[in-house]
């Protein structure tokens, strides 16, 4: 059963997340209230992902993640449950948005200041190169 993906053609998926995880605020936060799971998946805790990527092999399938602000937040609790899974970091492959420059423009869900947020996307980049090769970093 663990191969159905494969036979019938999934190599990869695409994850949406709720606006609280975007903006890196918690479900049970009063800020979060109406917009829990409204718009994506919501997403609080390494257990919360492992309990979303549940029997999906994740060295074998490439996950891209729509979310910008929290992109490093996401991608790092991501790899704690691939390591908690005994899968390598060299194994994984898949892509965040990362394209926080967006949230300024165009919707609003930034989080840090412009200079700071620019800083961590560049550190994500450096970050994926040395320790994520397979994965997409923007």
């Amino acid at each position: 059963a663990s191969d159905v993906y494969k036979r019938q053609g999934q190599t990869g998926l695409s994850v949406a997340f709720d606006l609280p995880t975007q903006m890196g605020i918690d479900s049970s936060s009063s800020r979060a209230a109406g917009e829990v799971g409204r718009v994506g998946v919501a997403i609080d805790t390494v257990d919360d992902l492992h309990l979303l990527f549940d029997g999906i092999p994740l060295d074998k399938v490439s996950t891209s993640m729509t979310i910008n602000a929290t992109a490093s937040t996401l991608l790092a609790m991501y790899i704690v449950v691939a390591e908690e899974r005994g899968i390598s970091r060299e194994k994984l492959s898949g892509t965040v948005q990362n394209d926080i420059l967006k949230e300024y423009i165009a919707r609003g869900t930034y989080i840090y200041p412009p200079a700071p947020s620019l800083a961590l996307t560049a550190e994500m980049f450096r970050f994926c190169a040395a320790e994520v090769p397979q994965w997409n970093p923007i």
